[in-house]
């Protein structure tokens, strides 16, 4: 196979994704860091990889792609990962609970996104203050959405048994979560699907904290 090469960002949710299913996956691949915070996205180089100027990109099997449901998909039909049930209506929900993490609530949450909120206020909010007035509803809908499935016994992920695209979106936002200190109190059974992730090696070794530059 030819290498792998995964343009992320160590505190990207986005690539926080990627990196756990390439980890399911058994995929070796080779990371180059794109620094959000130093506006790298935005460079020529990057833009010539993915003109949205976002990561990740992922470069595999000959192809670049952009948009982490799009590369999430692309994994699981080419790896048989088992992301998404086959049954029509069962898998509608759980792209339903992907989406509303990673199509509604990461993008107001987007760093670009919350510097401009945090600007436009004048002075009434902190970067704390944007993220937690929406994080925090964003988990409690998806805890509201998750309800159809039984909970299942200890151990066990958002959906069964076996880690799926629900709990690859849920686990960088919980991250967030933790990052901006949001109660998560609330939600005792997303604090146990977080325990569940935090165990399995591929989430773990996908973790913020394996990736950070050193400083």
């Amino acid at each position: 196979m030819a290498n792998v090469v995964l343009y992320d960002y160590w505190r990207s949710s986005a690539s926080y994704r990627l990196r756990i299913a390439l980890n399911l996956a058994g995929i070796a691949y080779e990371s180059r860091s794109v620094d959000l915070v130093a506006g790298a996205q935005r460079s020529p180089e990057h833009l010539a990889r993915n003109p949205q100027g976002f990561v990740p990109v992922l470069e595999i099997d000959g192809e670049r792609f952009t948009q982490s449901l799009a590369c999430l998909t692309y994994l699981d039909s080419t790896r048989g990962l088992g992301l998404l049930p086959q049954e029509p209506v069962a898998r509608a929900h759980v792209e339903a609970l992907a989406q509303s993490i990673a199509v509604d609530l990461h993008p107001v949450c987007n760093l670009s996104v919350a510097r401009f909120g945090v600007a436009s206020s004048g002075g009434s909010l902190q970067m704390g203050d944007w993220m937690r007035q929406f994080i925090g509803p964003g988990l409690e809908a998806f805890d509201r959405l998750l309800a159809r499935w039984p909970e299942p016994g200890e151990g066990s992920f958002c959906t069964g048994a076996h880690p799926g695209l629900a709990d690859i979106c849920l686990m960088p936002q919980l991250y967030n979560a933790r990052r901006w200190e949001v109660d998560l109190n609330p939600f005792p059974r997303l604090q146990r699907i977080e325990a569940s992730c935090a165990a399995h090696p591929a989430f773990a070794a996908a973790h913020p904290d394996h990736h950070q530059p050193a400083q």
